[in-house]
């Protein structure tokens, strides 16, 4: 089972969200704030962090910014209260997965951190399948009820990313910075031109998946079951 760390100035809520992992067979590592949760992700194996906002020293915003700077493949899930909710928005552009909102069902939350870690799962993988369509990153062939298409390497590597996180909201920024790189100088519309070529060269596939534009972030590709 998963390793998830949760950091929370709330002794009750880390203790209340403990319980529910762990009798779910999770192992949990507790954190009062963002630095003692550094200090737990440099000395043990974390897959996953759940991560209030309101922390002192290290608050959720900067704890989300340098776990993705230091560990950019782990899942995240953000906490907040009631009136903190019209954050999402700056939360999902810092890179976080997910987020529910207090006061949460436990059972609830449970479910969202067996899909994320499910998710992320998918992502590792070299086979995506969407579909009748399978993405093979090892040969970046694309393969249409039998027939093999070919893409542009970074069409390819796009619709890949999108894939390999169905459900999930990727901002402009991280599709930059994952495909195209750091050091990209051009712009970032760069993204909405390969979404729309994507889009125009599987025009006909809208039962397999679609890819759905997410105002002022970026895009979510959804799996047509």
């Amino acid at each position: 089972m998963a390793n998830i760390l949760v950091a929370d100035d709330d002794a009750h809520i880390r203790k209340l969200i403990a319980l529910y992992l762990r009798n779910e067979g999770f192992d949990v590592f507790e954190a009062k704030d963002g630095v003692e949760a550094l200090s737990v992700l440099e000395r043990s194996a974390v897959d996953m962090a759940i991560i209030d906002i309101m922390m002192p020293h290290m608050d959720g915003w900067e704890l989300c910014r340098e776990i993705r700077r230091l560990y950019a493949d782990m899942p995240l899930l953000m906490v907040t209260a009631i009136g903190e909710a019209g954050q999402k928005v700056k939360g999902f552009q810092l890179g976080t997965d997910d987020y529910v909102t207090k006061p949460f069902d436990p059972v609830e939350l449970v479910m969202r951190v067996k899909a994320l870690l499910k998710r992320y799962r998918i992502a590792a993988s070299q086979i995506v399948q969407l579909g009748g369509i399978v993405l093979d990153r090892r040969a970046h062939k694309v393969v249409r009820e039998g027939e093999a298409l070919l893409l542009p390497l970074k069409e390819f590597e796009l619709l890949f990313k999108l894939a390999s996180h169905p459900g999930q909201i990727l901002t402009r920024e991280q599709l930059i910075v994952q495909i195209w790189g750091m050091d990209y100088e051009g712009d970032d519309r760069t993204v909405d031109v390969h979404i729309k070529r994507i889009r125009e060269r599987f025009a006909e596939d809208a039962g397999h998946f679609r890819i759905e534009t997410v105002r002022s972030l970026g895009y979510r590709l959804e799996v047509n079951r």
